[in-house]
């Protein structure tokens, strides 16, 4: 109940937790193993929690996980999932999210890099369509929702909560996220290419002055001479996004598959030495803004 002052009459209420918990941190393909433990193997989820709504950005392998804790909570459950896009890495796992079975929950699942060719609905039936899945999507019984829209649209999927988005340098394209909630800001811009020479104007926009920004640093500059094309970039790259957006804390993420838990401790000291602060994306890490 909100406190009441009898002479202002009444206060209004503080807003809820505004959180991000890394489920999953890694591109293109899980890599579990000895090497990847601390950091993690599952591809990329991220559940972010913004009072009492819950989004969840990219149904990677750890969105398995996220399902299992979930299992827990007293239903119907809503759940929004916003997708960068449906390469396998960010989709495999959504037929293994638990939640999604329940027909009392409602499940909403959002994607900007498709329309108007297909749908995601369409792509989803795809994956989950015989010879490679043995079981279709109307077999996830929870009551589903699929929403296209075009890549700089600006969402509200819930009051209070706005979500901004922007379109992503990628093949077959992408979508990076903005969501703002109780004034801080959390921006989520992952499976994009830099252009060399210049910054991407639509991701300054997207993080100008941003509290987090979690980043696609699957490869160093070293590296990226040989990736060109491959649809990432890297963790100095978006140091140069950070200190031209006047964005505030930087999260290396999307690790490479081969990255071991040694080598981003490496990257992790040259990156903090670089631009202090900077973190990197583990499992299991959770931002509270």
């Amino acid at each position: 109940m909100s406190a009441v002052n009898d002479e202002q009459g009444p206060k209004a209420s503080a807003p809820g937790p505004f959180t991000c918990t890394f489920w999953g941190v890694r591109g293109s393909i899980a890599a579990p193993g000895a090497e990847t433990v601390r950091y993690g193997g599952n591809t990329p989820c991220l559940e972010v929690i913004c009072g009492t709504q819950r989004l969840i950005l990219d149904a990677g392998s750890g969105i398995r996980v996220l399902g299992h804790h979930m299992e827990p909570l007293t239903g119907p459950l809503e759940v929004d999932i916003f997708l960068t896009h449906t390469h396998l890495d960010h989709i495999v796992g959504l037929p293994f999210f638990s939640p999604a079975f329940s027909a009392e929950n409602r499940l909403k699942i959002y994607a900007g890099h498709l329309a108007p060719e297909r749908n995601v609905e369409d792509v989803l039936n795809t994956m989950m369509a015989d010879p490679l899945f043995p079981i279709p999507v109307n077999a996830l019984h929870s009551n589903k929702t699929f929403i296209d829209f075009h890549a700089g649209e600006t969402l509200q999927p819930y009051p209070g909560i706005t979500v901004r988005t922007a379109p992503l340098n990628h093949p077959n394209k992408a979508t990076g996220y903005r969501i703002d909630y109780a004034g801080r800001s959390l921006c989520y811009i992952t499976d994009t290419e830099h252009f060399p020479g210049r910054l991407d104007d639509n991701i300054l926009g997207l993080i100008a002055g941003a509290d987090y920004v979690i980043y696609d640093a699957m490869f160093t500059d070293a590296e990226y001479t040989a990736k060109t094309g491959w649809g990432h970039s890297t963790w100095q790259e978006g140091v140069k996004l950070m200190e031209a957006s006047g964005a505030k804390t930087l999260v290396l993420f999307h690790h490479a598959p081969r990255r071991t838990d040694e080598q981003l401790d490496a990257i992790a000291a040259e990156a903090a030495a670089r631009r202090p602060g900077t973190i990197i994306a583990r499992e299991d890490m959770i931002l509270t803004l």
